[in-house]
């Protein structure tokens, strides 16, 4: 799936993802391929962002928002 993860002063990351865990009001959201589609308000945490080729990127936020639709995630982070 597509996934940008977009700052006020920059984006951190565009790329393919195998798989997406994005920390929200209420704990923890797994994204994988085909995800139904969601808008979400996120807190401080972690991204972890599994690329196609297996490695692992992390990315600290302070909030923001999520959304999902058709195999495209766009973070609004802060």
């Amino acid at each position: 799936m597509r996934l940008e993860i977009i700052k006020p002063d920059k984006k951190l990351y565009e790329g393919e993802a195998k798989s997406i865990v994005i920390p929200d009001a209420d704990g923890k959201i797994g994204v994988l391929n085909n995800h139904a589609p969601l808008i979400a308000s996120l807190k401080r945490g972690t991204i972890k962002v599994t690329e196609m080729n297996g490695n692992v990127q992390l990315f600290e936020i302070n909030g923001g928002t999520v959304e999902v639709l058709r195999n495209g995630v766009i973070i609004l982070a802060e």
